[in-house]
């Protein structure tokens, strides 16, 4: 039999996980496949920013706040955007565009701090990111 006090204490997890989901909704305008690729892409950059600085002896504290409030600062900047498109009565333009704009920078990050790490990189990566920083273009 399961106690009474069990069953409170899964009742306030899910009403936390619940008012969460609906905050982060409001915020961000709700859940899609490129919110969910840029927080794996913020994720696995931090993840892989965290092991570069430990193996080189620079991991501490305040590094590590200042990588956990520049991600929490590109999640409040893609919240603004959200807001934008509520105002100007657009779906998501904006926000999409602030996206895509991050999705950029933490893929160039994460594929910088993986090739630190020893991590091979498939050349059609390196490619597009050597376009995303804009030494891709032909020269005449």
């Amino acid at each position: 039999m399961i106690s009474k006090e069990l069953i409170y204490l899964d009742t306030i997890i899910k009403t936390i996980i619940a008012a969460g989901g609906a905050v982060i909704s409001f915020l961000l305008g709700g859940w899609t496949q490129l919110m969910t690729v840029l927080v794996i892409f913020i994720a696995i950059d931090f993840l892989l920013g965290v092991t570069l600085a430990a193996k080189e002896g620079k991991a501490a504290s305040r590094e590590l706040w200042l990588g956990v409030t520049r991600k929490i600062g590109t999640l409040s900047i893609v919240a603004v955007a959200h807001m934008l498109d509520t105002i100007i009565g657009d779906a998501h333009l904006i926000r999409d565009a602030a996206i895509f704009f991050y999705l950029a920078g933490e893929l160039l990050s994460l594929i910088e701090n993986a090739g630190q790490l020893g991590v091979p990189i498939p050349p059609i990566i390196s490619k597009a990111v050597e376009v995303l920083r804009g030494k891709g273009v032909e020269k005449e």
